[in-house]
């Protein structure tokens, strides 16, 4: 006989599961029970949405499905927050969650939340478990769920009763079969050939990267693709890293807080070829008008995607690895000089802003200077408000990863992602990067940190002010600062040092680059705080 508990351990061990961040309790105590006797490593979180948030980090980083847990009622509705942030930037995670007795459930007794319906608008798919049988099957169709297509987080809520049940034999399906779930990875040869005939006839295309080109694994294959086409490429803020800052070809991040280059040349274009990118609001705000000017070809593994911000002309549903590879592989080089001069001239026009100061730390030249001092393929976390924008603007990418929350836009992301990333990366330098506001969003984290020894070395914008607000309040209320400005802070070096942490602060850029490179060469975690000037602006 074997319970219902063993047989989700089981699972994800067959799964090939090596780490699980979670919260435990009393509704998901009887798979605890099971876990305490496998190798699967729990990183236990101190608070649930973060658990979801190193899960994402731990995915972003090792290309596989994050698994995070908790209990049920109030521990399964802190993870909703962390499973919309994922299903907005298409991340891969499974989340298990603990539930109230199957008799009881509709009761409002102690401790029960409709988890599932409560998810139900920002998950790929979710699970209500009645029979522990079905738990084989379950687990399979979950894992193959939230890893193919458009990768997103599948939710598993599974009752007491169900974990304790059991049953004669275990079983774990080999294949997932899911009636009407086939995602499509070829893109349509007609489609592809049309796609061809467009940028041939072009003269000022340009090619704008999403974070999808990043998922599906397909930096190279676009790389290839902008070599041999000769296009200019542009960037999301979730497709920063396709192609490092400092490469020729590349114009810069677009957007409300993007390039101002990379705005004009996607605003010039007449062909724009989209590549794993929805064009969301804070990317292009008035897409109609760049559809009226230009043809539009919209490459995404999810049909629901394509168009759905901008009208397009030639619609291409496939894997961006597969589609890239064979655009690449035909495409013929016609891009006119007079073009590339004109947009990659762009990048000399409108140089980085910023100048070291004295008084405090400029934090798009600190952002520079660590950007020059980290190895080529670590990987950095910011979290939102100015300080992301700082980071996506300023922090050049090589062979490492640039990780953030774009779709959702949560503070205190940066953290936990970041713990995550370390423990799916040990050996790459992680760097969080977050301001005074969402550090203390989640701040709790550093007992994980701590316990499990990551060496996450984090930076923290201090403006006493939530920094992103205070702008809107600066340019359209007359600077009527009204729950922007930060008091009653912690001393955060002192905080640091509570922990165990080795800590400093620096008061000037000159200061701020010296203990940057004091950071990156310590063992173990280090907290820098930047003072920063509040005056700032994002871009």
């Amino acid at each position: 006989m074997i319970s219902g508990a063993e047989i989700m351990v089981k699972c994800l061990e067959l799964e090939g599961v090596e780490l699980a961040f979670g919260y435990p309790g009393a509704a998901i105590c009887p798979f605890y029970d099971f876990l305490y006797q496998s190798g699967i490593r729990h990183v236990l979180v101190r608070e649930e949405q973060n658990a979801a948030h190193a899960a994402s980090g731990y995915a972003r980083s090792s290309g596989k499905p994050g698994v995070c847990i908790a209990t049920s009622g109030p521990g399964a509705t802190n993870l909703i927050t962390g499973i919309a942030t994922a299903y907005m930037d298409s991340i891969p995670l499974v989340a298990i969650t603990g539930q109230v007795n199957s008799e009881l459930l509709g009761r409002d007794v102690f401790q029960e939340a409709d988890i599932t319906g409560a998810c139900e608008p920002f998950t790929k798919h979710s699970y209500l478990v009645k029979h522990a049988k079905d738990l084989p099957r379950v687990f399979k169709e979950a894992f193959h769920i939230a890893s193919t297509g458009r990768p997103g987080p599948v939710l598993i809520d599974v009752p007491v009763d169900v974990q304790q049940e059991e049953i004669e034999e275990f079983h774990y399906p080999e294949k997932a079969a899911i009636i009407g779930y086939k995602p499509r990875t070829q893109g349509h040869t007609i489609q592809i050939r049309k796609a061809l005939e467009a940028i041939e006839k072009a003269q000022r295309p340009i090619i704008c990267c999403g974070g999808g080109v990043v998922l599906a694994g397909a930096r190279e294959e676009l790389v290839a693709f902008a070599r041999s086409s000769g296009i200019p490429v542009c960037a999301t803020m979730m497709g920063i890293g396709v192609i490092p800052m400092d490469d020729p070809y590349y114009l810069g991040m677009i957007g409300m807080h993007g390039r101002t280059g990379a705005n004009r040349a996607m605003k010039e274009a007449d062909l724009v070829i989209l590549c794993g990118a929805r064009v969301g609001d804070r990317a292009v705000s008035a897409p109609q008008q760049i559809a009226e000017k230009a043809v539009v070809i919209h490459i995404d593994i999810d049909p629901a995607e394509i168009g759905k911000n901008m009208p397009v002309d030639i619609p291409i549903v496939g894997d961006i690895r597969t589609v890239m590879r064979a655009l690449a592989e035909q495409v013929k080089n016609t891009v006119p000089q007079e073009w590339l001069d004109q947009t990659l001239g762009y990048k000399k026009t409108y140089p980085s802003r910023g100048e070291p100061r004295t008084d405090s730390v400029e934090p798009r030249v600190f952002i520079r200077d660590l950007s020059a001092m980290m190895q080529e393929n670590a990987i950095l976390v910011a979290d939102v408000g100015q300080n992301q924008i700082w980071a996506a603007r300023n922090f050049n990418v090589k062979e490492g990863r640039f990780l953030t929350s774009g779709g959702l836009g949560t503070m205190g992301y940066s953290i936990p992602a970041a713990i995550g990333a370390k423990l799916a990366k040990p050996h790459r330098q992680v760097v969080a990067v977050c301001g005074d506001g969402s550090f203390q969003m989640s701040m709790c984290e550093l007992g994980t940190l701590c316990q499990e020894g990551a060496a996450v070395k984090i930076i923290v914008m201090e403006n006493g002010r939530l920094g992103m607000v205070k702008e809107f309040q600066d340019r359209l209320y007359n600077k009527r600062y009204m729950a922007t400005v930060l008091r009653g802070d912690p001393d955060f070096v002192k905080l640091a040092e509570a922990y165990g942490i080795p800590a400093a602060r620096a008061e000037t850029n000159e200061q701020a680059k010296e203990l940057a490179r004091t950071m990156l060469e310590t063992d173990g975690p280090f907290i820098l705080v930047c003072r920063v000037d509040p005056d700032v602006p994002s871009i």
